[in-house]
Parts: C-alpha cells; sequence; structure tokens
C-alpha cells in the first residue's frame, strides 16, 4: 500500500497535546579550582564565587539535579550528589567497625567493588604482578602514602600494592576524578582513603594532610601524580619528607617540580620519574588520550567533530593522540608549538603549525596539553566565537586562565555536570569543561588496558626503590631502568596473543646484546 501522508494538520494537534515540560533550576554552585602554587593552611584564602549580574544565577543547574551526575557526563556513574552534607562531617563505619576514611558513601561500596572487578577483567598484567611476587611480598615494611586520581584502575593498583605487602593511604589528585562508588570500595575493604567527586579546595588539602599527618603511622614512599602530595610532606612535613625512601611520580607537572628540587639541592631522597618512561610516554599518554579525548568531548558537549575547526596547543605524546583521533572523525586540525621538532613533526603528520592568536577567532574547539601555564589567556578567550568549546587535556588546571573569567561583568551558567558556559555581555557565550581541569578523568573516562601498563610501572618503581639497597640511588631523579620497561610491556603481550621472536646466540654477538635484553640504548627513542 502507497504511503499517505497524515491529515493535514494532524501533527500540529499532536504536538499542542503533549503536556508542557518545566525546567527545574538548583541552587548555585561554588567549586573553585585549584590554583598552580601549594597553599597551605596559614595562608588559604577564599574563592571567588562566581561572578553574577543583576537578574540572573550566577550558575544554573537544567532539569534537574540528577541530569548533572548522568552516565553521559560524569566519571562517576553514581550520584555523586546524593545529599548536601559534607564527608567531612559525616560519622561513617565500614563492616569491619572502622573509620579511618573520608568518602561520599560507604554504603556505595558494593557497586565499587563491582567496578573494580570489571578493571580487573582488563589489567590482567598488573594482577599477573600480583600474584608472582604475593608471595614474596617486596612491599612488606612499606608505608605508601598516594595521591592519584581514584578510579576503578588505580582501585586495582592500590589493592597490588597491599597484596604485596605495603599499608596505603590514599588521596585525590583531581576534585573531579574521584569515583565514589570505588573509593567506598577501598575504604570498606581497609584502605585509609580520603576523596570524593566535588572536593573544594580546602577539602583537597584537608584529605592530603589527612594520609599524611597520622599518630602511630608514618609514610616511607610517596606515590604522586601531579606533586601537590610531595610538596605537602616537603613543605609541613620537613622530617618525614626526610625519612622518605622513594618517591614516583606520573605527570609532567610533578616530575617538572622535582627536578627543580633537585636543581636547588633540596630533594633530599631518591625519586623515580614514571612520566618518562617509555611504557608511560608511548601508551598512556599517547593511545588512552587518542581514545579519551572524543570520549570526553562527547559525553559533556555532544559536539559532532566532521568539519570542525580544532587547536591543539602542543604536540607532545598527549597532543599526538588528540590530533590523531579529531583528524580521525574529519576535523580541521591546527597545532600549537614551541618546539621545532615537535612542529615539524606535525607539519609532517598532516597538521597546520600556527599561533594561537592566528586562529582564535575562527576556531570551535581549542584544547590545551602542554604542562605549561596561561596558555589560553583571556585576550584569547575575549576573541573567541560564540560558543567555542575550551578544555584541557594537560594534567594541571593552569594552561587555561580561568581565574581571569571569575570577574563581574561575565555570567557562569552551569548547564551539565562539568560544562560551564561563560556569558560576556554581548550575549557571547564560551562553553568551559571541567573548569580547565584534566578533561578525560574529569568528564569521561580512559581506557582500562593502557592504565594497566601504567599501574604495573609505578608498582615495579615503588618496588625497586623499596629494595633498592643503599647507595644505588643518590638523592636525584631517575628514570626507570630499560629492562623494566621491556618487562612491563612483555606482561602485557599476551593478551594480544603476541610471540615475540628470539635471537639467536650468532644474532646476539652481532648486534653485543643479550638475548633477554634489554634489547635498545638508554639514548634509543622509540
Amino acid at each position: 500500500m502507497a504511503w499517505k501522508p497524515p491529515p493535514r494538520g494532524l501533527c500540529a494537534d499532536l504536538f499542542r497535546a503533549l503536556p508542557e515540560v518545566s525546567y527545574a533550576r538548583g541552587d548555585a554552585v561554588n567549586d573553585a579550582p585549584r590554583s598552580e602554587q601549594i597553599q597551605f593552611a596559614d595562608d588559604m584564602q577564599e574563592f571567588t564565587k562566581f561572578p553574577t549580574k543583576t537578574g540572573r544565577r550566577s550558575l544554573s543547574r537544567s532539569i534537574s539535579q540528577s541530569s548533572t551526575d548522568s552516565y553521559s557526563s560524569a566519571a562517576s556513574y553514581t550520584d555523586s550528589s546524593d545529599d548536601e552534607v559534607s564527608p567531612r562531617e559525616k560519622q561513617q563505619t565500614n563492616s569491619k567497625g572502622s573509620s579511618n576514611f573520608c568518602v561520599k558513601n560507604i554504603k556505595q561500596a558494593e557497586f565499587g567493588r563491582r567496578e573494580i572487578e570489571i578493571a580487573e577483567q582488563d589489567m590482567s598484567a598488573l594482577i599477573s604482578l600480583r600474584k608472582r611476587a604475593q608471595g614474596e611480598k617486596p612491599l612488606a615494611g612499606a608505608k605508601i602514602v598516594g595521591c592519584t586520581h581514584i578510579t576503578a584502575q588505580t582501585a586495582v593498583l592500590i589493592e597490588t600494592l597491599c597484596a604485596l605487602g605495603a599499608q596505603c593511604r590514599w588521596s585525590a589528585c583531581n576534585i573531579y576524578s574521584t569515583q565514589n562508588e570505588v573509593a567506598a570500595a577501598l575504604a570498606e575493604a581497609g584502605v585509609a582513603v580520603f576523596a570524593w567527586k566535588g572536593e573544594s579546595e580546602d577539602d583537597f588539602w584537608w584529605c592530603i594532610d589527612r594520609c599524611v599527618n597520622v599518630d602511630g603511622w608514618q609514610a616511607n614512599m610517596i606515590l604522586d601524580d601531579g606533586g601537590d602530595l610531595t610538596h605537602w610532606v616537603y613543605k609541613k612535613y620537613p622530617n618525614i619528607f626526610k625519612k622518605i625512601r622513594g618517591i614516583v611520580e606520573e605527570s609532567v607537572t610533578g616530575v617538572h617540580r622535582l627536578y627543580q628540587l633537585s636543581k636547588a639541592g633540596k630533594l633530599c631522597v631518591p625519586a623515580m620519574n614514571v612520566n618518562d618512561s617509555v611504557t608511560k610516554q608511548k601508551f598512556d599518554n599517547l593511545y588512552c588520550c587518542r581514545e579519551s579525548i572524543l570520549d570526553g568531548l562527547k559525553r559533556t558537549t555532544d559536539v559532532m567533530f566532521g568539519g570542525k575547526q580544532v587547536v591543539v596547543c602542543g604536540y607532545g605524546e598527549v597532543g599526538k593522540g588528540c590530533c590523531a583521533a579529531l583528524k580521525a572523525l574529519g576535523a580541521i586540525v591546527y597545532v600549537t608549538e614551541i618546539d621545532p621538532i615537535c612542529a615539524l613533526q606535525a607539519c609532517m603528520d598532516g597538521f597546520r603549525v600556527v599561533k594561537l592568536s592566528e586562529v582564535i577567532r575562527q576556531v570551535d574547539v581549542v584544547i590545551t596539553c602542554t604542562g605549561n601555564k596561561n596558555v589560553v589567556t583571556r585576550e584569547h578567550l575575549d576573541r573567541m566565537k560564540n560558543s567555542c568549546i575550551v578544555c584541557n587535556m594537560g594534567h594541571s588546571n593552569t594552561e587555561i586562565d580561568v581565574t581571569s573569567l571569575r570577574t563581574p561583568e561575565l555570567t557562569w551558567e552551569r548547564v551539565r555536570s562539568q560544562v560551564d558556559h561563560v556569558i560576556w555581555p554581548d550575549g557571547k557565550r564560551v562553553v568551559l569543561l571541567a573548569e580547565g581541569r584534566l578533561l578525560n578523568l574529569s568528564c569521561s573516562t580512559v581506557p582500562t588496558f593502557v592504565l594497566s601498563i601504567t599501574a604495573t610501572t609505578q608498582a615495579l618503581a615503588l618496588i625497586e626503590l623499596y629494595n633498592a639497597p643503599e647507595g644505588r640511588y643518590k638523592q636525584d631523579v631517575y628514570l626507570l631502568p630499560k629492562k623494566m620497561d621491556e618487562y612491563v610491556a612483555s606482561l602485557h603481550l599476551p593478551s594480544f596473543d603476541a610471540h615475540l621472536t628470539e635471537l639467536t646466540d650468532d644474532q646476539a654477538k652481532y648486534l653485543g646484546l643479550n638475548k633477554n635484553g634489554p634489547f635498545k640504548p638508554n639514548y634509543y627513542r622509540y
């Protein structure tokens, strides 16, 4: 039967019959970002509230509170705003009667345990390391204080460290990336964890201090992501810092701070630079960001990339991953760089290298991944087109000058979880994601398998520093031994059913190599 159009006016009648939908708006939110400089309890300042204009709310929430914590726009799958009471004001105990933790809701532990179990399925190398070394307990006696993202993947790492004999106390390195249900599961398992999604600035430092300042327990190892924990211990508890046996750092920002301490002669303990290890740089930084950049942008903005003009600031491993993903979806990608070598790589990969000021008026998306500060300034923000999306893929929240946007003439509107519209007096809107903090872990999730590589590297670095004989490592910053990098990689090859070719004795002699590795000199660029 041939299709016939509906009677004229029917569609209009149907729409008139639909009930009107009202959109409730919640209260204003005042989540201020962390500043680059370490702020301590004695000089903490009150953070400026989101600016308001007469007749407008400073921040609004669309539809309902629950929508701001939906599956599509939050790193934590559970409702992170089940009540307005700060976890610091709650009295919670786990099933064993312990209250040595501070999380959003300990009742979410069962759901968090399932998340951890799912992550374990794709972190077989870390589980393999746990099984191989569990009998030896290579971390027996280690008291590790950690400050990382608290997700299902890092929970697998924390529980591996505990299984290898360590005692752990943990806080979050990012106020938005904590998965509340995972933190609850760790607390239920007996880990002293102090973290929840949506911490304030004061909460952030309070959580770190609760991990360090403990009667009858003194840390002897640090696992850090960003350097905040290391600097807190260095500044506030110098006696504890001097007794630390080793520091493991995994971020560009944190490594930069360690090298500054070393150059100034103030680093009194050995530190391992995991960020620049091959297994971190070439896998986590590249492949993880190649997949998670799209996830974070899609969940928060529902943007279509085909034909969009995007500028990526920085063409290191993170920038390379972001550019490759965006190009594959049909975006027109520009790159900014200070390094001529990275700039040449971008050119030969098919990207146009420009200054940000040259394209800022025309681009639809601005992504920072430099590890620097004030890459996107207020001047850039003023010149952006309406509805330009601005986000950061670097660890620190200093790359975008968000502070300059907290002025009376600009209005902030919260439209989704981690999505703010900053409105200029002429009505122009800039879409700011995660208040300039790390996009992928604040607004989405990251691939579990590639985090297994980084987590295994961190675990081995801790084992190496803790068990190293006296004198092997001086008071300096070290790269992971090449042999250890190769071991981490080999643990992950069975997941792909990969089979390595073995050198013959004659071949090994010809190349001057040990048949069992290491297979490349330290100066080799992968």
